[in-house]
């Protein structure tokens, strides 16, 4: 078990560096900027589609719905700047 969450947090770290990269890049466009702020905005926010109250339900829709967020916005770059972003991985 601890394996495989030692292997979730290696990829979505990984994937949240290459969205920094992106989102630095020159070429960045303005959809992957304004998704990014949407993320951010829902992991602060403190209304969620799950109440962070109850106790371990509420924290898993963060842990879940955060890192799917932002592989789909990866899967959508445009191909030459994933390129550029996955180089200096």
């Amino acid at each position: 078990m601890f394996k495989r969450l030692t292997l979730l947090w290696t990829v979505v770290r990984g994937d949240a560096r290459q969205l920094w990269f992106a989102l630095r890049h020159p070429a960045a466009p303005a959809w992957l900027k304004w998704g990014t702020a949407l993320i951010a905005l829902y992991l602060i926010s403190p209304i969620d589609l799950i109440p962070d109250a109850i106790p371990f339900v509420g924290a898993l829709d963060d842990l879940v719905l955060v890192p799917m967020a932002i592989r789909w916005l990866l899967k959508r770059l445009p191909p030459e700047l994933s390129r550029a972003t996955s180089a200096r991985r």
